[in-house]
């Protein structure tokens, strides 16, 4: 008889806000379990692009998202009966603090059942790491499986944070990182960056200071392999879509692709960044969001890849464009250094990037063929004289939020979509009876 679920070790690793180190710790911890022969996938939760990057590289799989709002209940539940199948452990790196946002990571660990893994930042305190971590457990609460201490500075230090826990287990330790993983504007530099990642991550997963005892008595949180999301209609049979991947444009959900094979589409990939053309007898092209910013002269001086995508959206092609994509389209880009370049010039106005946020929040589009969720997270501003076809709106609050453009053949926002949220919508965005 076929089982219907399965008892997996599940984690859902948060903290009290950001900065406390969860990337850092999930990595370690996913790495460690790796080496010792584990079957390890990690998710993460809420929207993010460069996290995952690290995640995959640590487990060596393939991470998605899990979001009650963006990516929904249905699909939650089909990625975890996937990953459940053939995984030993499941980690899941929350966003934010463990109680910020709406839904929250707490919200989903509740929905699930799933024992939440508090990171602390220990290196500014000892006793108090306790009342701390027992007011995250009691705020909501949650099922607080233990406590993980980064920038832990010696075993006596280490000592005072575990008796402060009392009934909570001290899960692991770690011990203040001599090279830590390096950032810039929107977050870790990219792995692929990193001659020295692998090395980098098999060093913290050394000084991961496990306590066996602890994961043994880790429970399991049974899944139902049953779950299954609704398979979209074939309704890109046939097509061929574009998709730039590279430096520059790099910010893409792996579900994304997934959903486009869904539909039928075949997917090619070309680079930009490279010079690379458009490829012939490309239906469609998609441009994901990236660091355009960081390659701006290469892109400007990128004169084959510059002409094709002129010819392609001149002859009508569908050309999807989010956050990045849309800034290589713009007349010209300004840099972090203030350096101005020009871009494709198929999106009247201009880019130009700033020190502060000017957009973070999960968005929703409401499109003839429903609701395509996402987010937004940009440095830059876009000014043009083009009318919005329309705007996002801002999740939980209503308020306005992105700006949806559409020049011929070309659709362009920051608003970076989560494809499964509205398969249908996508196929339009994709196809010429939209445009």
């Amino acid at each position: 008889m076929v089982s219907t679920h399965a008892d997996v070790k599940v984690l859902l690793v948060s903290a009290v806000a950001s900065g406390q180190g969860k990337t850092t710790v999930t990595a370690a911890l996913a790495r460690t379990l790796v080496r010792r022969g584990q079957r390890v996938r990690v998710f993460k939760c809420g929207p993010d692009f460069i996290d995952p990057m690290l995640l995959e590289r640590a487990s060596g799989a393939p991470v998605g998202s899990l979001d009650l709002w963006m990516v929904g209940m249905d699909q939650c539940r089909s990625q975890l009966a996937r990953a459940a199948r053939d995984a030993d452990v499941i980690l899941i790196e929350g966003v934010m603090g463990l109680y910020d946002g709406n839904p929250s990571s707490a919200d989903l660990a509740r929905a699930f059942g799933f024992p939440v893994m508090a990171v602390i930042d220990a290196s500014a305190m000892a006793q108090t790491a306790g009342a701390l971590v027992h007011g995250l457990r009691d705020y909501g609460p949650v099922d607080m499986a233990g406590v993980i201490a980064n920038r832990v500075a010696s075993a006596g230090h280490a000592a005072m944070v575990a008796a402060s826990l009392r009934d909570i287990p001290l899960f692991a330790t770690l011990a203040r990182q001599e090279k830590a993983l390096p950032e810039r504007h929107l977050g870790l530099v990219l792995p692929s960056e990193l001659a020295d990642i692998d090395a980098l991550l098999d060093t913290m997963a050394s000084q991961l200071a496990f306590d066996e005892a602890a994961w043994a008595a880790l429970r399991t949180t049974r899944i139902d392999l049953t779950a299954a999301a609704k398979a979209p209609a074939p309704l890109l049979e046939g097509k061929t879509i574009a998709i730039a991947r590279d430096a520059a444009f790099a910010f893409l959900y792996p579900a994304n692709l997934d959903t486009l094979r869904d539909l039928g589409a075949r997917l090619v990939f070309f680079s930009p960044l490279a010079n690379e053309a458009v490829p012939a007898g490309a239906d469609a092209v998609y441009l994901p969001g990236g660091y355009p910013e960081l390659h701006a002269a290469a892109l400007s001086n990128a004169l084959v890849w510059n002409a094709s995508i002129l010819i392609a959206h001149a002859e009508g092609i569908p050309i999807v464009a989010e956050c990045g994509g849309m800034m290589a389209l713009a007349d010209a880009l300004t840099d972090q250094a203030g350096g101005e370049w020009p871009m494709a010039g198929i999106l009247p106005g201009r880019v130009a990037m700033q020190k502060r946020l000017a957009g973070l929040g999960s968005q929703g589009w409401q499109t003839p063929q429903g609701t395509l969720r996402g987010h937004t997270f940009h440095y830059s501003t876009l000014t043009t004289s083009e009318v919005p076809l329309a705007q996002t709106v801002k999740h939980p609050s209503g308020a306005a939020g992105e700006a949806v453009y559409q020049v011929g053949s070309l659709t362009a926002s920051y608003f970076h979509a989560y494809f499964p949220s509205c398969p249908a919508s996508v196929a339009a965005l994709f196809s010429r009876s939209a445009q």
